[in-house]
């Protein structure tokens, strides 16, 4: 799952915190609010921001209203405050809620005014968070991060589905990764990755393109080595039959996004498309799948 932050010209802002064990970027896609500008994380509490010309009381009528619709154990109903902030602490508050982040045995992700002392083996992506998802610091990304420095030998090509910033395929070219293609219906979310693979040195191995998985390939044809989707259940299930395509054309998925009660239900119906469970993984939560066709299964791993 995704995170979002953005910095933007404003007389103010509204800073939304909410007592919540929901983390910030699964409850920004339950708003799909446009005007939410960014959020983040701390020790259980979620803070998002609203310029303070679009906060309303219809803005908090909308948020309420998703808000009780969370589970009894996510969320009490009594934990909101807001506050007021000038545009300088916003600022503050922007800067301070992203840090440099170690990764597996090697990757290291920061932010630009994050210098970081890299050990011989590492590698590196500065990764400036904007009005895209994806900073490396959810246990859903990390855990497809931490499995592509174990299948990346050098020389494949990779699918990213819902690329997000482009994180998962930058890091899968830094490892040795031949090429890679981002799909991602969001076009800020496309433009803000474009701009971060040019800063990180990988805009002619990593194209972006913009639209759904059938729009962008709609007969079938891409023949990636690996294929990475961290989704959300509901787009998992809807992609099921387009992911397991490239699954019986030899390709290997992870599959992550996935709430530990959900994923008997994603295996069940991957399996019904030829992809069998080869291995998982499990932080925080969350888990992340590993499939593989049918004949080339190797076993559940961690």
């Amino acid at each position: 799952m995704r995170q979002l932050s953005f910095v933007m010209m404003s007389e103010g802002w509204i800073d939304v915190q909410i007592r919540t064990a929901v983390d910030a970027a699964e409850l920004l896609g339950m708003l799909a609010d446009p005007a939410i500008q960014g959020g983040w994380e701390e020790n259980g509490l979620v803070h998002l921001y609203w310029p303070k010309t679009l906060w309303s009381m219809e803005a908090h009528t909308r948020l309420n209203r998703a808000l009780q619709g969370l589970a009894p154990d996510t969320f009490t109903g009594s934990e909101i405050r807001v506050e007021e902030l000038p545009d300088q602490d916003w600022n503050r508050q922007w800067a301070r809620s992203v840090k440099p982040i170690r990764i597996g045995r090697r990757i290291v992700i920061r932010p630009s005014w994050e210098p970081v002392a890299l050990q011989i083996e590492d590698i590196e992506i500065v990764l400036d968070p904007k009005q895209a998802f994806g900073t490396g610091h959810h246990a859903t990304t990390r855990m497809l991060l931490e499995r592509l420095e174990d299948l990346i030998h050098g020389g494949e090509f990779v699918l990213d589905v819902g690329a997000g910033s482009g994180i998962l395929a930058m890091v899968a070219l830094r490892l040795g990764a031949a090429s890679a293609l981002g799909v991602e219906c969001d076009p800020v979310a496309v433009e803000c990755a474009r701009g971060y693979a040019t800063e990180n040195g990988l805009g002619d191995q990593l194209k972006l393109r913009c639209g759904t998985l059938m729009e962008i390939d709609r007969q079938g044809a891409l023949r990636p080595d690996l294929v990475l989707a961290n989704l959300d259940r509901h787009t998992l299930l809807l992609l099921c039959d387009e992911l397991g395509r490239y699954v019986n054309h030899g390709a290997r998925l992870l599959l992550s996004g996935i709430l530990l009660d959900q994923e008997q239900e994603i295996i069940e119906a991957f399996s019904r498309v030829g992809a069998l469970l080869s291995g998982r993984r499990e932080q925080e939560g969350w888990v992340a799948l590993e499939l593989l066709m049918i004949e080339s299964c190797e076993g559940v791993g961690a």
